[in-house]
């Protein structure tokens, strides 16, 4: 039995209810998972719980990238390019297979954002500021070179390009993978487990009132602190605790959509002028290209967040008139994902101008929570997090002795390999056993790195995607139809074929391994076919 077999769950929730944490974390993002990790760790009792799916906000609806923010760099945010630059090494370190060298290819365009020479000179501080190596670090290139690498580029307004070294990644199989290697450190991590209150003791914070919505039973958690890296519901939660004063969010949308490859082929990541002055990614992934992102405000509802017409019309503009030649249209669009990004909300700028710094906020009744921030900096922003926790822990419990933060050395699951070049030779190696494709190699060493293997040995006369759902059910808490194929195998998003020859299939199989009843089974399935509709169908402007 692992605590991370969605079979198992109640034991994991009784677990919560039995015992008295050093710490509790609410919410399941990146930022959280990340806490976990590092408290866990450190040494602190440790538990997590995410109202939905680890990963479902935020934490998987990024641009899916472990950059640096050149963009910042322009906004004079040093310190932030620095530090977000660095952790770029440090990640790929930690999981080779999930967070993969990209090179970014910058076209210069006349008017536009970037000219050639105050590029080369940002790129060359970005290099240094992010401690890039010799080998990665940028070229510039001429209009010929820049049009040899991308012939889709409008060849009249072209002067040359930039390229320069980012890194790719999966948001929320990072996520999950974090906060599998949390669970192996002793965190106690459940999701579908709102917090709707808080307990107090002495008018400190002192545990939880939770929700199981699987079942709708409530129980108590409790814990000598409580931290809140709840994403955009940060301020939800300061509301609950009575404590929202002060500085608050600023919510907005980020919206991507997916292409064909075949309909938009690159030949790698872009990051390319839009006429308003902002500027967006084109990123080939697979059979396709997604593009993206927009960053408008948003006041909806958090819970639900969709692409509308409006956020496709401004994209497939963007990418049209940079790629003159694609005449891209709606009709192309076979999938899209919208996010929200929690900012420190900042008097008088708008949604782009917003820092991307996070920040941590402490109550009078001594709950932490932490806002802002980006999927790069997850790890020293979980580490800043930490850091006061156990300043805290430690005042009031002197002869207990922590451990400091070791998270940049602690290899995430399925991340042991020597480097990018023995993730190939294991791909290579497994394809060849197992009389596997290529791409079906790539796909599964990319999701889940050397634990393929456990998915491969399981995999034998059945399906492939049977053995990938167990896994997934019994060693990554998969409950759901949307987690396994949203959150786990993100095939809504960059294969939605897959999910529509797939889901009966996968949805049969989880109602055998789940005893569903008929109705269960029933919900499950519309909530899949909902997601497909969301994803593949824009609300009208």
């Amino acid at each position: 039995m692992t605590s991370l077999s969605a079979l198992h769950r109640p034991e994991v929730l009784q677990r919560l209810q039995s015992t008295h944490f050093d710490l509790l974390v609410i919410g399941g993002g990146i930022t959280g998972v990340g806490i976990a990790l590092d408290a866990a760790s450190r040494g602190l009792k440790t538990a997590l719980i995410e109202k939905e799916d680890f990963s479902s906000g935020t934490s998987s609806r990024s641009t899916k990238l472990i950059h640096g923010g050149l963009r910042y760099l322009k906004q004079f945010e040093i310190a932030l390019v620095r530090e977000v630059g660095r952790e770029r090494a440090i990640v790929h370190r930690l999981a080779p297979h999930l967070v993969t060298s990209e090179k970014m290819l910058l076209p210069l365009i006349k008017g536009g954002t970037f000219g050639k020479l105050l590029t080369s000179f940002g790129l060359m501080v970005y290099d240094i500021l992010a401690g890039v190596e010799t080998i990665d670090q940028r070229r510039m290139l001429t209009r010929e070179e820049t049009l040899k690498r991308e012939p889709l580029l409008d060849a009249d307004n072209l002067e040359g390009g930039g390229l320069y070294a980012e890194y790719r990644t999966d948001d929320a199989r990072l996520t999950i993978e974090v906060m599998k290697t949390a669970v192996r450190y002793g965190a106690t991590c459940v999701n579908y487990t709102v917090a709707e209150d808080f307990i107090y003791k002495n008018e400190k914070v002192s545990g939880a009132k939770v929700k199981d919505i699987l079942t709708g039973k409530t129980f108590s958690i409790t814990a000598s602190l409580i931290v809140s890296a709840a994403g955009p519901w940060v301020d939800e939660l300061r509301d609950k605790d009575h404590s929202l004063q002060g500085k608050r969010l600023h919510l907005t949308k980020g919206v991507h959509i997916v292409i064909p490859h075949e309909r938009f082929p690159v030949g790698q990541a872009i990051y390319f002028d839009v006429r308003d002055g902002r500027m967006v990614f084109a990123i080939p992934r697979g059979k396709v290209t997604y593009i993206g992102t927009t960053d408008t405000d948003f006041t909806g509802d958090k819970d639900h967040v969709v692409t509308d017409q409006q956020d496709v019309n401004y994209l497939l503009d963007a990418a049209n008139n940079a790629f003159p030649s694609l005449k891209l249209a709606t009709d192309d669009v076979v999938s899209s994902w919208a996010g929200l990004r929690p900012l420190i909300h900042e008097e008088g700028k708008s949604a782009s101008e917003l820092s991307r710094k996070d920040e941590i906020f402490i109550s009078k009744s001594g709950l932490i929570s932490i806002a802002g921030g980006k999927l790069t900096g997850y790890r020293k922003m979980a580490e800043r997090v930490v850091d006061r926790v156990v300043k805290q822990y430690v005042k009031e419990n002197p002869h207990k002795t922590l451990k400091d933060c070791f998270t940049d050395k602690i290899v995430l699951e399925g991340g042991d390999f020597a480097d990018a070049r023995d993730v190939r030779s294991y791909c290579h190696s497994i394809a060849k056993e197992h009389e596997l494709e290529e791409i079906d190699a790539a796909y599964l060493v990319g999701n889940y790195g050397k634990q393929s293997g456990k998915i491969l040995d399981q995999w034998q006369n059945g399906h492939l995607i049977d053995a990938e759902a167990d896994f997934c059910i019994n060693q990554e808490m998969a409950t759901t139809l949307c987690d396994f194929f949203i959150r786990r195998t993100g095939r809504l998003y960059f294969d939605i074929e897959s999910v529509k020859e797939h889901y009966k299939r996968v949805a049969e199989h989880m109602r055998s391994a789940f005893g569903w009843d008929n109705k269960r089974y029933k919900i499950e399935v519309f909530h899949l076919e909902e997601a497909l509709y969301d994803a593949s169908h824009f609300k009208p402007v």
